[in-house]
């Protein structure tokens, strides 16, 4: 059984293996992928565009350039802040903090999780 303590919660969503990780970096999609796909949420990856929708840079949106499974974090362009030297670091955000805009779609397995979901609507009706 799993608990339903806060903090056992929490460490077991720290403590995940890095192939359950991977599975969680999850963003919520735009309104109009969401009709166009009938999803509500798509894994996140390098090369989509995603606006942010909470914390300081609520409302910036740009390009996915790194996504760390070990901190279970994405880096997002455009969203830096200056460093004393003088240097630009950026900023990890969640992925739930994060809608995506536009999808990367070179890949073939990707393109064909997306249909996955049509699929089932369509012989269940």
């Amino acid at each position: 059984m799993i608990s339903s303590k806060p903090g056992k919660q929490r460490a077991r969503f720290y403590q995940a293996p890095l192939h359950a990780k991977r599975k969680q970096i999850v963003g919520h999609l735009s309104k109009e992928l969401r009709t166009k796909y009938k999803k509500r949420s798509f894994h996140i990856r390098k090369g989509d565009e995603v606006k942010i929708v909470r914390g300081d840079f609520k409302g910036k949106s740009g390009k996915v350039t790194k996504i760390d499974c070990k901190k279970m974090v994405i880096y997002v362009e455009g969203i830096a802040r200056k460093k004393t030297s003088g240097t630009e670091k950026q900023i990890p955000l969640r992925a739930s903090n994060a809608i995506i805009l536009t999808l990367f779609l070179e890949d073939k397995k990707r393109i064909a999780a997306l249909k996955r979901g049509k699929e089932k609507e369509s012989k269940g009706e």
